[in-house]
């Protein structure tokens, strides 16, 4: 409990901080070549879903035309590629568009590990987080559904993932899920792009949905 309502925070702050000073070299590597190879500006702001369901601007580095369809998932998108610029799928390859959501970690917005910030309209994702308390902590640049799975997993055993580490809150957790967090941007897990790469996983997933949410209830129920 004294690291989930603390100790969490002030690590993030370090960490976040240090990350800024340590990567600054390569955020002015990067801003010169976005704003060099597409007209925009270098940054995206989109509005998404904070702590108790609060609302903030997160930040990402541009990796889509200025034309793209706003406030809309990327995998909801029937053509994404036609959108995304050339050094935008180098960048959401390698999760190097991530990176300035450091700042958001920073001021508070954010958390290094927590449930992945929704968008302001996925209400669906949102109410399921709900019934597992997932939007009553900051959401996180990685998290256990990321590491579990990412684009791949439905909204249901996303909510159960994020719920998962809600009640497991620990710098030991912490600690393993951004190591494998590494391992899985190294190996391009689980990201997708388009209706139809989620399409063929769509019944795999809706079984997988299933058994997943009906562990978790036994393990509710002999808890209580």
């Amino acid at each position: 409990m004294i690291y989930k309502h603390y100790m969490k925070r002030f690590f993030d702050i370090i960490l976040s901080a240090l990350a800024i000073l340590v990567f600054s070299w390569l955020f002015i590597i990067l801003a010169i070549i976005i704003k060099g190879t597409s007209k925009g500006p270098i940054f995206f702001k989109q509005k998404r879903v904070g702590r108790d369901k609060t609302y903030f601007n997160i930040l990402k580095f541009r990796t889509m035309r200025i034309d793209t369809p706003k406030d809309v998932p990327t995998h909801l998108l029937t053509d994404p590629e036609q959108y995304i610029t050339t050094i935008g799928k180098f960048l959401r390859k390698t999760s190097l568009d991530e990176l300035p959501q450091l700042f958001n970690i920073l001021v508070g917005d954010m958390a290094i590990v927590g449930p992945r910030p929704a968008l302001w309209n996925q209400e669906d994702l949102i109410t399921e987080r709900d019934l597992y308390d997932a939007n009553a902590v900051r959401p996180g640049l990685t998290g256990l559904a990321q590491v579990s799975g990412r684009d791949e997993l439905p909204i249901p055993v996303k909510a159960r993932y994020d719920g998962e580490y809600v009640d497991n809150i620990s710098l030991m957790k912490d600690m393993m899920l951004i190591v494998k967090t590494l391992g899985s941007v190294l190996k391009h897990d689980g990201v997708m792009e388009g209706g139809t790469a989620e399409g063929k996983k769509q019944e795999e997933n809706t079984l997988v949905a299933s058994a997943v949410i009906q562990e978790y209830a036994a393990s509710k129920d002999k808890a209580d």
